[in-house]
């Protein structure tokens, strides 16, 4: 298997600034690297340049401006050289299908947060031993940066990150050949309904409630945007004062998402550990979150009939808010490491459907949170209905794989 390891870094000041001035200057590659591609097909009969004809050029490069390209790591900065040219792809790829293709942008410093060496060894080095607290990684042009590591690395290093969120530092590293963990058996199986209400409900009927990080904290956080939105343009990032409401707000944000990360975590290890088999809805949150599309009124022109963009906004907020999609990324992860069986199971009509009689209808639902079938009269909550659907269709699902 394959597995990350997210790790605090704590460097010195010094260091710090050597890596925001990293950072920097592999922002100023991409950057540099992808007008250049602008430039030659605009101006050069329309010609692509490639990720070999860029790498080409790093030689030069670091020896035209020794002291912002040359104190880096070669390899890390064609991994970056990389990440353009995947941009790219990413790009050709949306055309050729079709969709609505999104242009690779230029990245402003505050936004361009990650470094990325291939190899452990080449550029940087993992310095651990078991049990140590003090492990410390090796980056060239930093130094050896102190690594709070608290938990074992387990697997061999492949690859190492250097990301900056707000105004920490982490270390990222990809291991291979990750041994996996299998749990003791417990013969129970499960089936999940996600939901708003209700972060989520089982087929056993529990209910785990839903924080909502983002709403409990949406008061301060609209506080400190409105110190922020209070400093004028031509004094922004100019400020010391407009440079610490930036980081309140980044901050503010940080936490959230720490927060949430840590609920996922938490709720899927002990699913992973009661059951031996977890049914959940295949979801699709993009879809799901999507705005509603603008109507034209054909009796104004150029005004719009009311579409329900506030009360879907609402909706998309919290759905986003509970993160869905992480939490079912972290839930297979810890399945496929404690040897359990994840089932995703088609999501339509779970909550319309009779768990009785099979019949399925909008009307099953009364209300948000009662179900009641208007064939069989079987009642029950609307969301334990929804996780018995669930596993009924991964245990069908199931049956038609073996």
């Amino acid at each position: 298997m394959i597995r990350a390891h997210k790790f605090l870094l704590r460097p010195t000041k010094g260091q710090a600034v050597a890596l925001t001035d990293m950072l920097r200057d592999h922002c100023s590659l991409y950057n540099g690297a992808l007008q250049e591609r602008r430039d030659a097909y605009r101006h050069a009969s329309k010609t692509s340049i490639k990720y070999g004809q860029q790498s080409a050029q790093l030689k030069d490069i670091r020896a035209f401006d020794p002291e912002r390209q040359g104190r880096w790591s070669f390899s890390s900065q064609q991994a970056t050289l990389r990440r353009l040219d995947k941009a790219f792809q990413a790009f050709f790829k949306r055309v050729k299908a079709g969709r609505t293709p999104g242009y690779p942008r230029f990245r402003g410093v505050g936004h361009f947060d990650t470094v990325t060496f291939p190899k452990d060894g080449d550029g940087c080095r993992w310095d651990s031993t078991p049990h140590d607290r003090q492990t410390r990684v090796r980056l060239l042009g930093v130094g050896h940066v102190r690594v709070h590591q608290h938990r074992p690395v387990r697997g061999r290093v492949k690859t190492i990150s250097v990301k900056r969120e707000g105004s920490r530092w982490y270390v990222v590293l990809s291991c291979e050949k990750v041994p996996a963990e299998p749990l003791p058996s417990t013969g129970a199986i499960v089936g999940i309904d996600m939901g708003v209400a209700h972060f989520l409900t089982t087929s056993d009927g529990e209910h785990v409630t839903n924080p909502r990080f983002l709403r409990a904290m949406a008061d301060e956080l609209a506080e400190a945007q409105r110190h922020l939105a209070t400093f004028p343009e031509r004094t922004r990032q100019r400020t010391k004062r407009h440079r610490a409401a930036v980081r309140k707000v980044a901050n503010l944000y940080g936490r959230i998402r720490r927060q949430r990360a840590d609920f996922h975590h938490k709720t899927a290890r002990t699913l992973i550990t009661a059951h031996d088999v977890i049914a959940h809805e295949r979801l699709n949150t993009a879809g799901m979150t999507k705005s509603p599309t603008p109507k034209a009124d054909p009796e104004q022109p150029g005004s719009f009939l009311p579409n329900g963009t506030a009360a879907k906004a609402g909706l998309n907020r919290s759905i986003l808010d509970a993160g869905w999609a992480q939490f079912l990324g972290i839930l297979a992860n810890k399945a496929e490491s404690a040897g359990r069986l994840v089932v995703p199971a088609d999501a339509r009509n779970t909550s319309r459907t009779c768990p009785e009689c099979g019949h399925v209808s909008a009307e099953n639902r009364a209300t948000q949170s009662k179900f009641e079938c208007v064939r069989c009269g079987f009642a029950a909550n609307a969301d334990h209905v929804g996780a018995t659907n669930v596993l009924n269709r991964a245990g069908l699902a199931l049956c038609d794989v073996a």
